[in-house]
């Protein structure tokens, strides 16, 4: 925590690394994850420490996901990433559509 001038503590947000492992558009580790939003067949949202990451592709599947180490392993053919630099901790309200089609 670090102090402010007011008197007041504010809590000092430490960012982890975001990473993204991809083999042959097929299978892939996702690192910074905060947080699984949704996800189907089509495209899964992640709210990661770098945005608001949406999946595309066909077939997708999230097979694993590791809380303690911010981590999400997904399946199926990846056709695009795509980051919203709006969202949770970026001092935007609202819902998730709103966050994503600004």
């Amino acid at each position: 925590m670090k102090f402010q001038e007011n008197g007041g503590y504010m809590e000092e947000r430490i960012m982890k690394n975001h990473k993204i492992s991809l083999f042959n558009r097929s299978s892939g580790i996702i690192s910074g994850v905060k947080e699984v939003i949704s996800f189907d067949l089509n495209e899964i949202l992640l709210d990661t420490e770098q945005g608001i990451l949406a999946i595309h592709g066909d077939g997708l599947h999230v097979t694993r996901l590791t809380v303690e180490k911010g981590e999400v392993e997904i399946e199926g053919l990846v056709d695009s990433f795509l980051y919203s630099d709006s969202g949770p901790g970026r001092g935007e309200k609202g819902g998730i559509m709103r966050r994503l089609f600004r």
